[in-house]
């Protein structure tokens, strides 16, 4: 009702969500949810995309870390800049070969990401078919200043919408997404932004719908 254009509304490859994913896109054939796109979360992988497909999503957001700190300590030598990239193609590939309507590309801890390396992995999910990239503040690192002045380098590089997904760790995560937005929007590509009800979830928390709006 308040005309929010999409929800990333479950997390398709754990299994016991099945039913609750099922029961959505039913009410979602409907009508019921009028324009709303519901929309699964899945690591970035071939393999991730293909057991979301299974419960009948056809959107996705697809996600891998991009920080050489993220890079270092969570894959422990299992993946380098170069793999990363390589993973976060295969299942963007995948995902367009079969069926997938709308597809986000996640840089999880985007805001420590090198620029150049931020960029040069946007740019290939452009490459590969995906329709927006999600710059995720995951450890709610950013300012309002410094998520304006990346953003800004973004856009004007990659040329594709962006979307942005704050944390509220020190307590800035709607001035963080606002500002990020703008950025994008000055920068001549579509923005999205990723609130929850309240602020709810994730840690810290993330950017609140209603204040967002507001």
């Amino acid at each position: 009702e308040l005309g929010i254009h999409q929800s990333e509304f479950s997390f398709p490859t754990v299994k016991h969500e099945r039913n609750y994913i099922q029961g959505n896109l039913e009410l979602s054939e409907t009508g019921v949810f009028g324009k709303l796109i519901l929309e699964g979360w899945c690591r970035a992988t071939a393999a991730d995309v293909k057991a979301s497909l299974a419960t009948g999503l056809r959107d996705l957001n697809v996600s891998i870390s991009t920080s050489d700190q993220m890079i270092l300590h969570k894959f422990r030598g299992k993946l380098d800049r170069d793999s990363v990239i390589g993973e976060m193609v295969d299942a963007v590939k995948y995902a367009r070969d079969n069926g997938v309507n709308t597809i986000g590309v996640n840089a999880e801890d985007a805001s420590r990401t090198d620029l150049g390396y931020l960029i040069e992995f946007a740019l290939a999910a452009k490459k590969a078919g995906a329709d927006r990239i999600r710059y995720c503040d995951t450890l709610g690192y950013d300012t309002p200043m410094s998520i304006r002045e990346r953003i800004g380098k973004l856009a004007d590089k990659v040329k594709m919408p962006i979307e942005l997904h704050c944390h509220n760790d020190l307590g800035m995560a709607v001035a963080n997404a606002v500002a990020g937005a703008s950025a994008a929007i000055d920068g001549g590509v579509d923005a999205y932004i990723n609130t929850s009800v309240n602020g709810v979830g994730e840690r810290a928390g993330q950017t609140d719908l209603v204040s967002c709006i507001l």
